[in-house]
């Protein structure tokens, strides 16, 4: 009797093992994701750039640029690769710190010329992704015509719903891509950095 309970006590342990590590193992795979390519939209997609200046006073000015077409390769939420392009040419500055002196039209004509970004020559900018490490993607960013290894970092993806929401963070000195204007101001400095917040939203194709 006591063999009895003894050999049902180590099939059912043995079942419950058995159960578990499959368990694990899906778990392991689920934990993976699935792979999927997502086709960027224009639409809900958008680049926000901030540039500085110090000195005597410190302002900045900050803007959208908008998409003109990109993709991202997730395994889950996981960015594996992809790319996004840029249009130059729709540079919009929606901060405040204009006047009837310095309006706005202003600020876009020097942003738009031989000074910065020479949008006529090169109206697009682009940025592509070699790796990805943890919530890191490092990749070549493609600015009037000079490409540079970059850093896209904070990256978060969201893909609720089949759409893929992806937020980053990237910082370029200006000065690598011959964008060396410097205020004629002595106690007015440019920043060299450029700040930009990416936000790309895209579906399954």
């Amino acid at each position: 009797m006591k063999m009895r309970i003894l050999a049902a006590g180590l099939i059912a342990a043995s079942a419950l093992y058995s159960c578990t590590e499959k368990t694990a193992e899906t778990t392991s795979t689920d934990s993976l994701g699935v792979a999927a390519s997502y086709k960027i939209a224009t639409e809900g997609s958008v680049v926000r750039w901030e540039g500085n200046n110090s000195g005597v006073a410190v302002y900045s000015h900050f803007g959208n640029i908008n998409l003109i077409e990109g993709a991202l390769d997730l395994k889950g939420t996981t960015i594996t690769g992809g790319s996004f392009v840029v249009d130059m040419k729709s540079i919009t500055p929606m901060d405040s710190a204009y006047s009837a002196e310095h309006p706005k039209e202003h600020l876009i004509g020097h942003l738009s010329n031989k000074d910065f970004f020479l949008v006529d020559s090169f109206p697009t900018a682009k940025f592509v992704i070699k790796s990805v490490e943890g919530n890191v993607a490092t990749g070549d960013l493609t600015v009037r015509g000079t490409t540079n290894e970059e850093k896209v970092t904070d990256i978060a993806v969201d893909t609720t719903g089949g759409v893929v929401t992806a937020t980053g963070k990237l910082v370029f000195n200006r000065q690598k891509y011959g964008v060396a204007w410097k205020n004629p101001a002595k106690d007015m400095i440019l920043a060299d950095d450029v700040k930009l917040d990416i936000k790309l939203v895209g579906n399954k194709q």
